[in-house]
């Protein structure tokens, strides 16, 4: 394998400009082969977590292949998340690519949280179809967006409202208190302990979805409050969101997961913890991104309009991203020339050893079998 390097890369987006303390709003690393100029490159984006030094960089450049680890304005910022400025930021990264780097063809790496992400920008690449935010308007230069030629989705969550809800407590009671329950919905009181009954899941889940439109109801109906009062938005705390069924129960979605552990260690304290995803947010931020009936970061409606050249990845001992999810994934993209690899392997394939180089040279043989090389 050719050695590699990587330089920092920084930039202004379409709809932000540099800040006032002097670091951009888009900002990421470059991976590439030291000994040539790459002529394919990937490009991966989270919504809040810095995937500038994402662990695949390394494995692609020292395959001749160039890695852009990108990050938008919202890169620790989820609570003021906003996705049509999002999807400008990620299409500055390709911009960037295109015109700086020098490369011909661009791929999109959908990877973890990720992956609903760059789904939706390959979508609105192909043409906008998104409706703005509550109160904001749809930015022009989002019509200015480069669609990628190649399409890889690795360890991804189908949709950021889809995996939130998956894993909302339906048995919260107060949104103001993370401490209230109704333990007939509790999947951790010993009386509703797994192997979960098909009345429970089912009861369950419909107690989840129900919650996540509550919460939407009500930032509807609090959106237009504070206008009346002058005010734009407002922050609100979303309490405990490790309570995906699956954690707890391994005949549910089965894979060769640890049952009992998610991403931050055991589900039945972290439920109960101040860490989770969404958190913070604001009213609009919540619309943006997490609501089932509002967010346009839900997964199948971009990937039904890929219709480019996909693989889809999927690690079989992942915790948090289950079987289902991948072959919904697959199920949902539009493209006629598309793979499902079910692969061994955690979420961040930190485990077994070789997992990273045997994902990199999967993703590398599918990509030269298309010509990218």
């Amino acid at each position: 394998m050719s050695d590699w390097q990587r330089k920092f890369v920084s930039t202004t987006s379409a709809t932000s400009t540099r800040n006032g303390a002097g670091y951009m709003p888009c900002q990421g690393l470059y991976y590439s082969p030291s000994d040539r100029v790459a002529k394919t490159a990937l490009i991966a984006t989270h919504y809040n977590v810095d995937f500038s030094e994402h662990y695949l960089g390394e494995y692609m450049a020292s395959r001749g292949y160039g890695f852009l680890g990108w990050n938008t304005r919202f890169r620790g910022n989820e609570a003021f998340f906003l996705l049509e400025h999002a999807l400008v930021d990620i299409g500055a990264g390709v911009h960037w690519l295109k015109e700086q780097a020098g490369i011909e063809q661009v791929v999109i790496l959908g990877n973890s949280g990720g992956g609903s992400l760059m789904g939706a920008y390959q979508s609105q690449a192909l043409g906008v179809t998104m409706t703005a935010t509550p109160g904001l308007d749809i930015p022009p230069t989002l019509h200015d967006l480069i669609p990628a030629d190649l399409y890889v989705s690795l360890c991804a969550h189908s949709g950021r409202p889809e995996v939130l809800t998956a894993w909302l407590d339906p048995s919260v009671t107060d949104e103001t208190d993370p401490t209230s329950i109704d333990p007939e919905l509790n999947m951790y009181d010993p009386k509703n302990e797994p192997p979960y009954s098909e009345e429970f899941i089912s009861r369950y889940r419909a107690a989840q979805e129900a919650r996540n439109h509550r919460i939407t109801a009500w930032c509807h109906s609090e959106l237009e409050r504070v206008r009346r009062l002058g005010m734009t938005d407002r922050a609100f705390n979303l309490y405990r969101t490790w309570a995906d069924l699956r954690l707890m129960d391994g005949e549910i979605d089965p894979s060769q997961r640890e049952v009992g552990r998610c991403y931050a260690g055991d589900p039945s304290v972290a439920n109960f913890g101040p860490r989770g995803i969404g958190l913070t947010n604001t009213l609009r931020t919540w619309l943006s991104m997490w609501s089932l009936q509002d967010s346009h970061c839900r997964g199948a409606p971009h990937l039904n309009r890929i219709s480019q050249p996909a693989l889809v990845i999927q690690s079989n001992a992942d915790t948090g991203v289950f079987p289902s999810d991948a072959r919904a994934i697959f199920d949902a993209l539009a493209s006629e020339d598309k793979r499902l690899d079910m692969i061994d392997g955690d979420h961040y394939l930190e485990t077994p050893e070789d997992a990273r180089d045997n994902v990199a040279d999967l993703i590398v043989a599918w990509l030269r079998e298309r010509g990218a090389d």
